[in-house]
């Protein structure tokens, strides 16, 4: 059987220091995928690009299997550390252990976590109207949260 550590060697080998991979499973039957993405996006063409580089170094007379390579999509969870560092700045839904979905722009980003920053009305004492407070929370990747872009039409 072709072995994760094998197509991901591969998969890094294809890849220029501006892409990353995400995730590569390989399945029963040599059911090979693998999900990249790019500090710009990931265009059809780099998926092909990667697909064949991957491709020409194995062999199908030893081994069958069949193999997909695609792009992180934007409902997806993020997988990998630096799939948050490329978010810095942007809008995002955290679902934690408690289960209840928050959603604010992620802050900072370190090897423990991340930092998200809500903004919510809240009325103060020393005002009648609410105003808007600004929060962080902090989010260790040890705790698995689920995060995803949120996607606005503005």
């Amino acid at each position: 059987m072709i072995s994760k550590e094998q197509i991901e060697a591969l998969a890094l080998n294809a890849l220029t220091d501006e892409y990353f991979v995400v995730d590569i499973s390989v399945k029963k039957g040599n059911v090979i995928e693998v999900t990249i993405d790019g500090d710009q996006g990931v265009s059809i063409q780099k998926c092909v690009d990667v697909s064949r580089s991957i491709e020409s170094n194995l062999d199908r007379e030893t081994e069958d299997f069949e193999l997909s390579v695609s792009s992180a999509g934007l409902g997806k969870p993020f997988k990998v550390k630096r799939q948050y560092v490329k978010n810095i700045g942007n809008e995002v839904e955290v679902v934690s252990g408690e289960g209840k979905p928050l959603a604010g722009t992620i802050a900072a980003v370190d090897d423990e976590g991340f930092d998200l920053e809500t903004k919510t009305k809240e009325k103060v004492a020393e005002s009648k109207k609410k105003v808007e407070v600004v929060k962080t929370h902090r989010f260790l990747f040890s705790s698995k949260p689920k995060v995803r872009n949120i996607i606005s039409f503005k």
